[in-house]
């Protein structure tokens, strides 16, 4: 089963990393550079997993989370954010975060995370 993912992230080099990483491992069905896009292309698009950063301009990605956690209680989301944020981790976790890694990463480790999250092998 390939899963459908949305990436988000402010930074255009970010989510090409990102997508890069997960490149023949997972479909990137779509990106978003905010979380109000992110909000949208969740809408949009159903995807099986959303990465999303936390700092974000308009929308950051704490709240891109409780909302789409509001929309579907079930979205598999993997919080993707620098190491400096842990207490924001800590907070993303509490509101439904299913996973997260942190930047700089390696491919391994965030397609363990997501396998672990998503409870399914896409090795």
């Amino acid at each position: 089963m390939t899963l459908n993912v949305l990436v988000v992230d402010d930074s255009e080099f970010q989510r090409n990393i990102i997508s890069n990483s997960l490149d023949g491992w997972v479909n990137v069905i779509a990106t978003a550079k905010n979380g109000i896009e992110a909000v949208d292309q969740f809408e949009f698009h159903s995807p099986d997993l959303v990465t999303m950063d936390i700092m974000m301009p308009e929308m950051n990605g704490l709240k891109a989370l409780r909302v789409i956690k509001e929309l579907s209680p079930n979205a598999v989301v993997i919080m993707v954010t620098s190491v400096s944020q842990k207490e924001k981790m800590r907070k993303a976790a509490r509101h439904g975060a299913d996973g997260y890694v942190t930047k700089p990463f390696d491919a391994k480790e965030l397609i363990d995370e997501i396998e672990d999250a998503h409870e399914v092998g896409i090795r």
